[in-house]
């Protein structure tokens, strides 16, 4: 990777050393904050033994969250950003002519 910055996040009392982008970095460590909350529930509800299981069913969990994101109307959040986008560019269209007055 060009660009990077190297990390260190801790899950569960081990040490991962990462690499990204430097404005990715604050949203890496965020996202594995998050993750070691999940394993530490996990591991805290005491059904699960190994860091491997507490780890898998973590992952499980966020994906499931991920993909259950749904606006009220049953949009993905990707679906719902797109329209956003497209919007956004529609109403920029119809401003043009405005502009043009001032």
């Amino acid at each position: 990777m060009a660009d990077t910055v190297s990390l260190t996040v801790t899950l569960q009392g081990r040490e991962f050393r990462l690499a990204c982008r430097p404005e990715e970095k604050d949203d890496l460590l965020h996202c594995a904050r998050y993750v070691d909350q999940k394993m530490a529930a996990i591991r805290d509800g005491g059904k699960v033994m190994g860091l491997d299981n507490v780890a898998v069913l973590a992952a499980l969990q966020i994906a499931q969250e991920h993909m259950s994101a749904r606006a009220a109307d049953g949009l993905s959040v990707g679906e719902l950003r797109r329209r956003l986008r497209d919007m956004n560019q529609i109403a920029d269209e119809m401003l043009v002519p405005q502009e043009k007055l001032f």
